[in-house]
């Protein structure tokens, strides 16, 4: 059932980045949940968690289309080698500060702008990276899900982790602690063998390149209404996680330990969804997945908003937490078979716009109506968007599924209609 997948990671350059970078994942979600119990142990406010996390995902949104075009000019190797030396100096200057004592809101907000300019450029490389590391072609689908599987392990570890140490040892030592997992992923970058990839055609400027990646994604239906459906799921729905502290300590009356908890729940639900994934051959019928996973998401979410009991809304995140990645993974893997090679980077890129870019958006938003509203209407709301936007996408699919079918063929995924 899995043999594709064992034949996957029996690419050397692959599998090199799937150890080093599982260990750097776990770091990453260390920063991630000290952070956001740090501004608000600082603040208690709803609404500075989600200025922060503006501010920290805003040059995504800003940058990630020039993003794209540099990954399909340069060395997509060599450009994935900087942003992973950067990441750990920005994590160190973190660890640096709040270890000093002297930690003030702006400067969390200004190593937060740091980190999402380093982000923008680092998410799009390494997703239209992995075509690179991998042996066959065939093998891109397995690979997407299988690094989708690296995100929620870290997911599952890293939070519960976090919630410990930031009770043991405090945030300043997760900052270190994250600083210091970007060596393993740096070696084994260093020890890959990439052959080089044929020099693309730069006949264009930039802001050329950036007009014709854009009319190309914007124009095509079946990639236009995919990154539609993850734009309103990250703008609506992701933002619940920057209120994952609110919850923790004011709904719940817990400490770091419950944030850890309810992290990691969202965690478990995404690698049960990942595993299933990974068990799939091809990415036939997975169109009809991706409105599935958003409904999930918001109805799930929905649920959790008005949870009174811990347990009950860990298993409620769960539930979302394989909804979202469904819809996630099924999107990149979807984009990934149908894009042209030439235009992967730039593809890529406004792939991070919907994912990630919307977030800073939403987070501001939910901040700002958690405050008003309150925390629980605020997650049903984005719940609700979830599902009115999975049903509008799934409407389309017959007609999304006419425009991917002609690709299909030519790949050699679907056999080609027989003569009359």
């Amino acid at each position: 059932m899995f043999g594709h997948v064992s034949k996957t990671l029996g690419s050397r350059n692959f599998r090199l980045f799937f150890f080093g970078q599982s260990i750097s994942l776990i770091g990453t979600w260390l920063q991630m949940v000290a952070m956001s119990w740090l501004v608000y142990r600082l603040t208690h406010s709803a609404f500075t968690l989600g200025m922060v996390g503006f501010f920290t995902r805003l040059p995504t949104f800003l940058l990630a289309p020039y993003a794209g075009v540099v990954a399909d000019r340069l060395n997509r190797y060599r450009l994935l080698m900087w942003t992973q030396v950067l990441s750990l100096v920005q994590a160190a200057l973190l660890a640096a500060l709040v270890l000093s004592g002297k930690e003030q809101v702006w400067q969390l907000v200004l190593l937060g702008l740091m980190l999402g300019f380093i982000n923008a450029f680092d998410v799009p490389v390494r997703q239209s990276f992995l075509v690179e590391m991998i042996d066959e072609k065939e093998d891109l689908g397995t690979a997407i899900a299988i690094n989708s599987s690296m995100n929620t392990a870290a997911r599952m570890v890293g939070p519960a982790l976090a919630g410990v140490l930031v009770s043991l040892i405090g945030e300043g030592w997760c900052f270190s602690l994250n600083a210091l997992s970007f060596i393993p992923v740096l070696g084994s970058l260093w020890a890959m063998r990439v052959q080089p990839r044929p020099a693309p055609d730069n006949a264009v400027g930039p802001w050329q390149e950036m007009k014709d990646g854009a009319r190309y994604c914007f124009g095509f239906p079946p990639i236009r209404d995919v990154l539609l459906l993850l734009a309103v799921a990250s703008l609506m729905g992701m933002p619940y996680q920057v209120l994952m502290p609110v919850f923790a300590a004011d709904v719940f009356k817990g400490g770091a330990h419950t944030l850890g908890f309810l992290t990691s729940s969202i965690g478990v639900g995404a690698m049960l969804a990942t595993v299933y994934l990974m068990s799939r051959k091809n990415v036939l019928g997975l169109l009809n997945k991706l409105p599935l996973g958003a409904a999930v998401f918001g109805a799930a979410l929905m649920g959790f908003a008005y949870a009174s009991h811990l347990g009950v809304a860990c298993l409620l995140l769960g539930v979302a937490g394989a909804g979202m990645m469904v819809q996630i993974t099924g999107s990149n893997t979807l984009l990934q078979t149908i894009v042209d090679d030439d235009k992967r980077g730039r593809m890529m890129s406004f792939y991070t716009m919907a994912f990630m870019g919307t977030v800073p958006f939403g987070n501001i938003l939910s901040g700002e109506l958690a405050e008003r509203l309150g925390t629980r209407p605020t997650v049903l709301l984005g719940g609700a968007c979830c599902m009115v936007a999975a049903g509008l996408f799934a409407w389309r699919v017959p007609g999304i599924r006419r425009g991917i079918r002609p690709i299909y063929v030519k790949k050699g995924i679907l056999p080609a209609p027989a003569a009359s």
